[in-house]
């Protein structure tokens, strides 16, 4: 379950927390399958409770593209959207690696187990406030960052009902609203 001291990853901090979940450390093991759903999770927007029921089938062929036809765990509500390719090519690799049919579940680890792995690597490397929950936060920030700051967009991908519940989940406080304010001055000379 999300925490409200939960904070949203930085770039530096996802891409340390997945290649360390592919090499491993002293105190644990590498973890393709945790590692591949928190991937998931930060490239897709969605708890990892929703991660961990995905099977492959779940990803409809729509012509050129593919889409993800899902119930929300948590909310219950229906989210509809494009999966990119890219996504795609990886979670079919993973299945076909590890022998998974279409039926199946992709995933077969609880969200319990997700976070006590999760929660070794980001004690080892001395990272505060991250939990599963961070993949979806960092998710939402990079997609506000990297879309010309467009709140609603983030907003309609979280599906959350307003815009200032998506201003406060991404971490927009009253600094970085009197900043743009500021920037924003047009007055005459």
């Amino acid at each position: 379950m999300a925490n409200k001291k939960t904070v949203a990853l930085t770039r530096d901090q996802y891409d340390t927390i997945i290649k360390l979940m592919k090499t491993g450390a002293y105190n644990f093991r590498p973890n393709e399958q945790v590692m591949t759903a928190l991937v998931l999770e930060a490239n897709l927007g969605l708890r990892i409770e929703d991660i961990l029921r995905l099977r492959l089938n779940s990803f409809v062929k729509d012509r050129e593209r593919y889409r993800l036809d899902i119930t929300e765990q948590k909310t219950g509500k229906k989210r509809e959207f494009t999966v990119p390719n890219e996504v795609y090519d990886f979670i079919e690799k993973y299945c076909i690696k590890n022998d998974i049919s279409k039926e199946e579940p992709i995933f077969k680890t609880k969200e319990r187990n997700v976070q006590t792995y999760l929660k070794k690597v980001v004690d080892y490397l001395e990272y505060d406030n991250i939990s599963t929950h961070s993949f979806r936060k960092f998710f939402a920030t990079e997609i506000y960052l990297n879309n010309d700051y467009n709140i609603v967009l983030v907003q309609k991908l979280l599906q959350h009902s307003s815009t200032a519940i998506t201003q406060r989940y991404i971490g927009i406080g009253t600094r970085e609203l009197e900043e743009a304010l500021e920037k924003h001055i047009q007055l005459p000379d």
